[in-house]
């Protein structure tokens, strides 16, 4: 008697990898072994760096918030300190915004702690 393999859900299995690989170069796009080992590190990478996406993006609005504050002849720590004393609860993000995009409400911020 021949055994049972369950060949629906097996076939699936490998459908759903497969087009998950779809748009891959080479032979990532449709060899099995290949496609599957592509996309497991794929969905790795795609986890580790929803987490770093957000390291990045804090980094870079110190940065926006650094040079923004310099323009106004102040370092990025002396005006999250003077923020802090002001008891101004803005985050980094909106303060970047602020800087990048409203150079005159983020002078008036840096007015106020002055």
């Amino acid at each position: 008697m021949p055994r049972s393999v369950n060949h629906a859900a097996s076939r699936h299995r490998r459908k759903k990898v497969m087009r998950l690989a779809k748009g891959y170069y080479g032979r990532r796009k449709n060899v099995w072994t290949v496609a599957k080992n592509a996309v497991e590190k794929g969905l790795l990478y795609a986890y580790r760096d929803r987490k770093v996406k957000k390291r990045e993006f804090r980094a870079l609005w110190i940065q926006r918030i650094n040079a923004g504050a310099r323009e106004h002849g102040m370092s990025y720590s002396q005006l999250m300190g003077g923020l802090k004393k002001a008891g101004i609860e803005l985050n980094r993000k909106v303060l970047a915004d602020l800087a990048l995009n409203h150079p005159a409400a983020f002078k008036g911020i840096v007015e106020k702690i002055k």
